[in-house]
């Protein structure tokens, strides 16, 4: 039996203000940009894009469905595995990033993993994580 999918290719992120959340991705995760036009900017993480897309475009993606707003609260935490948790904390600190979590050592699946969570400026959860 074959594979359903060969993996997330991309998450669409809603966000209010694009220039200020492409400001925040570039500044963060200082990661190139792959695409970029007036409604969005998408950004390559290893094998998968995350794209963020001004809210006001939503609708044509997702009708007759809604979209959620931040204040519904957290509802995905997308995990970066990192090699040092603190000295990216470090540098989230020096952007002006706040953490909601950590760094921490917590148990993470079979292993033991340091943790640090942040939300981006739309409310999107990240968490980065270094297995030991």
């Amino acid at each position: 039996m074959s594979a359903w999918a060969n993996g997330i290719a991309a998450n669409t992120l809603f966000v209010e203000d694009l220039a200020a959340s492409k400001k925040f991705y570039l500044d963060v995760f200082d990661i190139p940009i792959l695409f970029e036009d007036e409604q969005s900017v998408a950004f390559r993480f290893g094998g998968t894009i995350i794209n963020l897309l001004q809210t006001a475009n939503v609708p044509e993606l997702v009708e007759p469905a809604t979209a959620a707003p931040r204040e519904a609260g957290v509802r995905l935490v997308f995990t970066v595995e990192v090699d040092d948790v603190d000295a990216r904390c470090a540098e989230l600190a020096a952007v002006g990033v706040e953490l909601v979590n950590g760094p921490m050592d917590r148990r993470w699946g079979p292993r033991t993993a340091r943790t640090a969570s942040f939300r981006d400026l739309d409310g999107y959860m990240w968490e980065i994580a270094q297995g030991q």
